[in-house]
């Protein structure tokens, strides 16, 4: 409980009279006997009346209040909490509430004052922004009660228990089934090309059309009917893809809000969305994480549920990045080929050790390199020099991209394709080249 506005104004404006009445008879002015008695009297009878109201305020039932809490937030997106006031107050109360909100979570519109109206409940609502991803956890909510004199404030804490998961923003992915798979993937930038050739897994037997060739004829089918018949092939769709996610060091570089490992999540839940939206199964391992998950390769759309509640708590350490245990833990647990998409940051001193693991691994999976590249140093390298400063950090700049670009190119020489991207676009990137793969029966 503390002291409200109007009290202290109060208390101000008599110590501001004895001071008066304390001073004019030091300058000589005679004052009337009975007004320092006055004085006393009315902070006497100002301090009967806050006790009183103090007892009035200790005396009032807190109200009972209700969080209406999504169980899942995206990851950046601004949603809405709302909280519902019930009291049994005979008259109107206005108060201010406070929600405890968790750290790492910004929040507008606290805190908010209510008009608590009598026989009825209120709503009052408030915006969350949560920075990072996981498990969080509400604690309670603290409402500040005016006395009835409105001399006092009164603090009361609501416990009011709640969690909520953050995960990567994956909304607009869920909008996509209102529209064909092909206009939502060129709204996000991602290039089709022509396929090349026949796909790879039969579909169906049908007459033989102009353009077909000899090599599609069913001879048996042929006789049988006395008509020509053609095989009909299909891209192939049991097709499996296993990002190999690493949650090192130097993944925590951030590019906007977000760090460059949220980029790469976001990146691998995007084309885990497509892939099983054609048929394949996915799966993730993470490596120099607190905890080394693995997900193994599974079909069917809801296998994107799976996906997200295994890695949405997942976060970037400090430990470096051992691809060759990586490497080695995923090869003992997957046996099938499968298309391995290694999500990390490259460095060129990741040359023999890099090289040596992915070519091991090459010997089993097809191997695709996501590598991201920071936005600064495109930024960097297009900034003009005009001192000695930026002449030094545009050298710099140019010498790592060409080790990066040197450690890029031994790899290609090796058979191991590279896809460097910046952190946003690598989702959009990484689908055009599943995509194009697909088509030209790659995989």
């Amino acid at each position: 409980m503390k002291p409200s506005r109007l009290l202290l104004a109060l208390l101000g404006a008599l110590l501001a009279v004895a001071i008066v009445l304390g001073s004019l008879p030091l300058l000589g002015v005679r004052l009337p006997a009975t007004l320092p008695t006055l004085c006393w009297g009315l902070l006497l009878a100002l301090a009967v009346l806050a006790g009183v109201d103090a007892l009035w305020l200790r005396r009032l039932p807190t109200p009972r209040a209700e969080r209406q809490l999504p169980g899942n937030l995206p990851l950046g997106r601004w949603s809405e909490v709302r909280l519902t006031l019930h009291h049994d107050y005979a008259s109107a109360l206005d108060i201010e509430v406070f929600d405890h909100v968790p750290e790492r979570m910004e929040f507008e519109h606290l805190p908010q004052r209510v008009l608590l109206r009598p026989g009825e409940q209120t709503q009052c609502g408030y915006r969350v922004r949560p920075l990072a991803r996981g498990h969080f956890r509400f604690a309670r909510c603290e409402i500040n009660l005016p006395s009835p004199l409105r001399l006092w404030q009164g603090r009361r804490y609501v416990e009011l228990p709640g969690e909520t998961r953050v995960y990567p923003d994956f909304a607009r992915l869920y909008g996509a089934q209102l529209m064909a798979v092909d206009d939502w993937l060129s709204q996000l930038g991602v290039r089709q090309r022509q396929r090349r050739g026949l796909g790879l897994e039969f579909h169906q037997l049908r007459e033989f059309r102009e353009g077909d060739t000899l090599r599609q004829i069913d001879w048996k089918a042929t006789a049988r009917k006395r008509t020509p018949i053609a095989r009909e092939y299909q891209d192939e769709r049991d097709q499996q893809i296993v990002f190999l996610l690493d949650c090192g060091r130097r993944m925590r570089s951030h590019d906007g809000d977000l760090s460059h490992f949220d980029h790469a999540l976001n990146a691998c839940l995007l084309l885990s969305y497509v892939a099983l939206r054609q048929g394949d199964a996915v799966g993730l391992s993470t490596f120099a994480s607190e905890r080394d998950q693995f997900v193994p390769p599974v079909k069917g759309q809801e296998h994107i549920s799976t996906l997200l509640n295994a890695v949405y708590a997942v976060d970037s350490t400090r430990r470096p990045a051992d691809y060759a245990a990586a490497i080695n833990s995923l090869l003992a647990r997957q046996r099938r080929r499968a298309l391995v998409v290694l999500v990390t940051n490259l460095r060129d001193e990741d040359d023999e050790e890099l090289l040596g693991a992915v070519k091991r691994l090459g010997r089993q999976h097809r191997v695709l390199v996501a590598s991201l590249r920071e936005e600064v140093l495109d930024s960097l390298r297009q900034t003009p020099v005009n001192d000695y400063e930026q002449a030094l950090a545009y050298c710099g700049t140019v010498n790592y991209l060409n080790a990066r670009a040197g450690l890029h190119e031994r790899l290609l020489a090796h058979g191991v394709p590279v896809l460097d991207a910046r952190p946003g676009e690598l989702g959009p990137e990484l689908v055009s080249r599943y995509l194009a793969w697909k088509k030209a029966g790659v995989l």
